[in-house]
C-alpha cells in the first residue's frame, strides 16, 4: 500500500515554487482548492508534499526547489527514524553508476518496485561500502529513495552524499566536532609525502578528503577507517566515485582499540585525528606494542595517533598528521616528544595560520614523521616552518618589507602561496638537511641536541626566530617608515571621519516613530529576505563541496561582516546546496548575535558577485522604498538585535522580528548617510588601531634586535 508523501512547511512550499512566503499565504487565503493542512499546528501547519506539487502543476508552477533541497526536506520528516539517512548512503554509489535515463525509470517505479530495486543495489555493494549488507529498506523509505535518485540524476552524487551525511551527523551526538579537512590543506598534506606513494592509509578518514587528495597525487591503493559508520560509508562512496581507478578499502570501527588493518604497512599515512579525546583506550592499551616511543598519557590521545601511524609505515616511509598546537608543548608529552626527536622519527613541524582548518580560532600544526630505517643514517636536525603570520591572507604581516604591502586587507588564505612556501622549505630540507639554508622568520633546521631539553618545545613560532645577524637593518628601517606613513594616512582618514556633524539633539524628548517588522516589509514588497542562514547552535559540520556554480568565486562570511573585511571564504564555507550571489546594495546581517564587531553592512561593488556564506541573512531592499544604509543602521542596533534574538548561550537572530521606523524616503536617506558615516568611522578606527599596533611591534623588534637606532633628535618635548 502506498505510503503518505512527505509533509512540508509554508516556507518549504515557497522554495519549491520559487515565490515568497507572502505569496504562499495569499494562495492559502484566496484559493479554496489549495491543499488543506495534513499535520502540524495552527501556527505552523504542514502540507502533503505530493498534494502541493499537484496543485502547483495544475496552475502551471514548475518546481524551483533543487533536488537536494527536496531530499533534505524528506529526510527532515524522517528525523524520528534513527539512521534513516545512513541507510541511503550506499545507494549514492549504486545510483552514480547508472545513466540519467535509467535513473529516471527507477524514480518512476512504484513504491514496492523501488524498494526491491534498492535492496538489490545495496546487497551488491556489501564488499565496497561498510555495513551495506545490513541495509534493508522499508515502505516508509520510498519517498526518500525517490528523492535520492532524482538528486543524483540532476545534481550528481556529491550533492546527495553531502545532504545524507549532514542529516545523519546532525541527528547523532557522535557527529559533534566532525569537520572536513579543507581541500587546499588536504592537497598540501598529500604533497608532503615524498615520492607520491601508491599505498596510503588514513586511520581517521572522516569524509575521505585526505585519501581523495592522495589519489589526485598518484595513490592507487587507498585504505581508511573511521569510528562513525556514517563517515566510513561516506568516505567509501566518495572515494569510489571520485577515484574509480583506485583500489578502495574502508572499514568502520574504533581505530585505536580495534585496528581494521593490523598487519598492513603502507608507503604513506595522512591523518586528521580527533583532538582532546580522553576516552581513546588508555587503560586497555597500556601494553600495546605500538607504543615504541612511550605509553601516551591519558590526556595525550594525539601521541597515540602519532605512534599508530608510525606502526603502519613501511621502513623509511612518511606520515603527515594535522594536530593541535598543544601537542608540541604539553608537559605530559615531553618524554615521547624527546624520543621522537632522538630517534629521527620527527622530521618537520609546520605551523599553519589561524583559520586554516577547524577549529578555526587556533593555528594548527602539521607533523611530518618518518619510520626510521634500520641502520639508516642518523637524523641530526628537525625542520620548523612558521606560516602562522597573516602574510598568506593579503593583509599586513610581520615580513620586513612593509612598503610592498597592499592597503586592502582581507582574511582569506592563499593556499597556493602557503603551499609553495611550505613545500619549498620541506623539499630543500628533505634533499639535504645538512646543507639546508634557513629562511629568517619562516623556516629553520634546528639541531636535535638543541630540542631535547627539559621542555622539548616543538612549537614552530618559538623555534623559528630571526637572529639579529640575519636582519638587514636598512630593510627593517624602510619597513617601519612605510608603516609609519600608512599609519599617518590612516589617522588622517580617521580624523576626517570623526569630524562629521555637528550632531543635533532631538527637540524635547527622544523621537518616537511608528515601526514595521522585516516580515511586514517583506510581505509588502519593500524588501526581499533572499536567504536565511543555517540555524545557529547547529554546527554545519558538513560544508558544501565546491560546485561548478561556486567555482573560484570568493565567499562572504559572517566574520567578514563583523571584522569589516572583504569576502574571504571559499566554497567550503558554503552551506550544502546554497550558492547565492551578493549584489551591490544588499543589506547583510549576521545570523548569530555577539559582540565581535558589526552586525550589519551594506554590500558595495567590491562585495558584488561574492557568494553568501553560512550564518548570514541577506535582505534586498527596493531602492524606491527603502534606503539600504537606513535599513542596515536600524537593523544592527543593539536593542533591535536583542529583541529579535532567541537562545541562551548562542543567540540566533530572527530577521523577521527586527523592526524598522516608517519614514519617507528623503528622511531615510538622511539617516542612511549618517549611518554610512558612522560605519566609515568604525572602519577607520579599526584600521588605525591595527596599523598602530603593527608599527609599534616592528619598531620594538628592530630596536631590541639591534637593527634600528633611536632617532637622532631623541624624544619630542
Amino acid at each position: 500500500m502506498p505510503q503518505p508523501s512527505a509533509q512540508v512547511t509554508a516556507a518549504e512550499i515557497s522554495r519549491i515554487a520559487g515565490v515568497t512566503r507572502a505569496t504562499v499565504s495569499n494562495w492559502r487565503r484566496r484559493h479554496d482548492d489549495f491543499p488543506v493542512p495534513s499535520g502540524g499546528t495552527e501556527a505552523s501547519p504542514l502540507y502533503d508534499l505530493e498534494a502541493v506539487r499537484g496543485w502547483l502543476q495544475g496552475r502551471g508552477h514548475t518546481s524551483a526547489a533543487t533536488p537536494s533541497e527536496e531530499l533534505r526536506t524528506v529526510l527532515r520528516l524522517q528525523a524520528s527514524e534513527s539512521g534513516a539517512a545512513a541507510r541511503l548512503l550506499p545507494l549514492v554509489l549504486a545510483t552514480s553508476r547508472r545513466g540519467k535515463e535509467e535513473l529516471a525509470a527507477v524514480a518512476d517505479l512504484p513504491d514496492a518496485g523501488l524498494i526491491a530495486h534498492a535492496d538489490r543495489a545495496a546487497a551488491e555493494l556489501a564488499d565496497a561500502v561498510p555495513e551495506a549488507e545490513a541495509v534493508r529498506f522499508r515502505a516508509e523509505d520510498a519517498n526518500a529513495l525517490r528523492s535520492l535518485v532524482r538528486c543524483v540524476r540532476d545534481e550528481g552524487s556529491g550533492a546527495a552524499l553531502d545532504v545524507l551525511a549532514e542529516r545523519e551527523l546532525d541527528d547523532t551526538s557522535s557527529g559533534s566536532g566532525t569537520y572536513r579537512t579543507p581541500r587546499g590543506l588536504a592537497d598540501l598534506m598529500a604533497q608532503l609525502l615524498p615520492g607520491a606513494p601508491s599505498r596510503v592509509l588514513d586511520p581517521a578518514c572522516g569524509s575521505g578528503t585526505l585519501l581523495a587528495a592522495a589519489a589526485r597525487h598518484g595513490a592507487r591503493e587507498l585504505y581508511g577507517q573511521d569510528s562513525l559508520v556514517v563517515q566510513a560509508q561516506r568516505s567509501a562512496v566518495h572515494l569510489l566515485v571520485s577515484a574509480p581507478e583506485a583500489q578502495v578499502t574502508v572499514r568502520a570501527g574504533d581505530t585505536l582499540r580495534a585496528d581494521a588493518f593490523p598487519g598492513l604497512t603502507v608507503g604513506g599515512v595522512l591523518c586528521n585525528p580527533p583532538y582532546g579525546d580522553r576516552d581513546w583506550g588508555h587503560d586497555e592499551l597500556a601494553y600495546d606494542q605500538r607504543w615504541a616511543y612511550g605509553v601516551p598519557p591519558r590526556i595525550e590521545s594525539e601521541l597515540a595517533w602519532i605512534q599508530h601511524t608510525l606502526a603502519h609505515l613501511d621502513s623509511g616511509s612518511y606520515a603527515v598528521l594535522l594536530l593541535p598546537p598543544a601537542t608540541a608543548s604539553r608537559t605530559s608529552g615531553r618524554r615521547i616528544r624527546a624520543e621522537l626527536v632522538r630517534s629521527g622519527a620527527l622530521r618537520a613541524v609546520i605551523g599553519l595560520p589561524v583559520g586554516a582548518s577547524a577549529p578555526l580560532h587556533i593555528g594548527l600544526h602539521l607533523w611530518v614523521l618518518q619510520r626510521p630505517e634500520p641502520g639508516g643514517a642518523p637524523r641530526t636536525s628537525v625542520l620548523f616552518v612558521d606560516t602562522g603570520g597573516n602574510r598568506h591572507t593579503g593583509s599586513p604581516s610581520s615580513s620586513r618589507d612593509a612598503s610592498a604591502r597592499p592597503k586592502q586587507r582581507r582574511t582569506g588564505l592563499d593556499w597556493d602561496m602557503l603551499s609553495g612556501e611550505v613545500l619549498g622549505a620541506w623539499r630543500a630540507f628533505a634533499t639535504g638537511a645538512d646543507s639546508f639554508a634557513d629562511t629568517p622568520g619562516t623556516a629553520r633546521a634546528v639541531p636535535t641536541i638543541d630540542l631535547v631539553d627539559d621542555l622539548v618545545d616543538l612549537t614552530p613560532s618559538r623555534q623559528v626566530r630571526a637572529a639579529p645577524a640575519d636582519m638587514d637593518p636598512a630593510l627593517v628601517a624602510r619597513g617601519v617608515d612605510a608603516l609609519s606613513g600608512q599609519l599617518a594616512d590612516s589617522l588622517g582618514a580617521l580624523q576626517r571621519a570623526a569630524t562629521f556633524g555637528p550632531w543635533q539633539a532631538a527637540a524635547g524628548a527622544a523621537r518616537a516613530w511608528r515601526t514595521a517588522t522585516v516580515s511586514d516589509l517583506a510581505r509588502g514588497g519593500a524588501l526581499t529576505l533572499l536567504r536565511a542562514a543555517a540555524p545557529a547552535g547547529r554546527k554545519d559540520s558538513v560544508p558544501a563541496d565546491p560546485s561548478p556554480e561556486a567555482g573560484e568565486r570568493p565567499v562572504l562570511t559572517a566574520s567578514d561582516i563583523g571584522a569589516g573585511t572583504r569576502p574571504s571564504g571559499t566554497a567550503e564555507h558554503l552551506r550544502a546546496g546554497a550558492a547565492h550571489a551578493v549584489a551591490s546594495g544588499d543589506v547583510l546581517l549576521r545570523g548569530v548575535a555577539d559582540s565581535s564587531g558589526a552586525m550589519t553592512r551594506v554590500a558595495d561593488e567590491e562585495d558584488a558577485g561574492a557568494l553568501l556564506g553560512r550564518h548570514i541573512h541577506l535582505l534586498r531592499p527596493d531602492p524606491a522604498r527603502l534606503d539600504p544604509w537606513f535599513l542596515a543602521g536600524f537593523l544592527g542596533s543593539g536593542d533591535n538585535i536583542a529583541g529579535a534574538s532567541v537562545g541562551s548561550t548562542i543567540l540566533q537572530v530572527s530577521p523577521g522580528r527586527l523592526r524598522v521606523p516608517l519614514l519617507p524616503l528623503d528622511e531615510q536617506r538622511r539617516y542612511g548617510e549618517a549611518f554610512r558615516r558612522v560605519h566609515e568611522l568604525r572602519a577607520c578606527a579599526r584600521q588605525a588601531a591595527s596599523l598602530a599596533e603593527e608599527t609599534a611591534n616592528e619598531a620594538l623588534g628592530g630596536l631590541t634586535a639591534g637593527a634600528l637606532l633611536p632617532p637622532a633628535e631623541g624624544p619630542s618635548a
